[in-house]
């Protein structure tokens, strides 16, 4: 597989390191990984490669930033191998998770425009209550069952109190809170494990102003991984073109 994969320069694997900010055993692991195609040997067995080389390591590099690590890896073998239809079907799994992160942080940020003051329709604002309610009432009013409620409360997601009286849960201000963030969160696919951290951060600020930063930042890194995919896709497609 070496041989023949492109006339012209030959490169040491101190050149192919110095073009990339590398060290030359990372140069040699990658070829060892199947990331880059096998190098040709000269007589006294040391490793000679070539520009198709320096492609495949320049397309690899560009492939890390919008799949991981992992992901780019996975491709560049499947290039190596001959197998591009595999290749292409491991970029389109990574757009797709891309595309539902993106989903994810829409529904975030629905749920947060939720319990902004003022937000949504009469229909969606939560009533005007004494500063409690219990678990019928507020089931009824999130279009639940009082044995999801009791669900999240036994996963940590609701804090209710117990009435020293009669013993029943008392959701007060902010209990009411957490259960309409946990509501949307849940409609917008997140499970209860993804819920728990972004909730505590709205429990210690006392309120869900400072997660809108958060998502803010989530945004950028979505946007930043949907550039670098692109800058990966066309040096992944200079690369196609080279091996010819």
């Amino acid at each position: 597989m070496g041989r023949n994969l492109q006339s012209g320069e030959r490169l040491r694997p101190v050149d192919l390191a110095r073009r990339h900010g590398l060290s030359t055993q990372a140069v040699r692991n990658y070829e060892a990984a199947g990331i880059l195609p096998v190098a040709d040997r000269t007589a006294h067995g040391y490793r000679t490669y070539t520009p198709l080389h320096a492609r495949a390591l320049r397309a690899f590099l560009a492939l890390v930033p919008g799949h991981g690590h992992r992901t780019a890896t996975a491709i560049m073998r499947a290039v190596n191998r001959g197998a591009v239809d595999e290749a292409f079907h491991l970029i389109d799994e990574s757009h797709a998770q891309l595309l539902a992160d993106r989903g994810t942080l829409q529904a975030v940020e629905r749920a947060l425009r939720a319990l902004s003051p003022g937000a949504g329709s009469a229909r969606d604002a939560p009533p005007a209550r004494a500063g409690r309610v219990f678990i019928g009432p507020l089931a009824q009013e999130l279009g639940l069952r009082p044995a999801t409620l009791r669900k999240w409360e036994d996963a940590g997601l609701v804090r209710p109190r117990r009435d020293p009286v009669t013993g029943y849960r008392v959701y007060g201000e902010a209990d009411v809170r957490d259960a309409r963030l946990v509501h949307q969160l849940r409609r917008g696919g997140y499970l209860l494990v993804q819920i728990a951290p972004l909730l505590e951060r709205v429990r210690e600020a006392g309120g869900p102003e400072p997660v809108e930063g958060a998502l803010r930042d989530w945004q950028g890194r979505l946007s930043a991984r949907s550039r670098a995919m692109l800058t990966g896709a066309a040096e992944l497609d200079g690369y196609l073109r080279t091996r010819g």
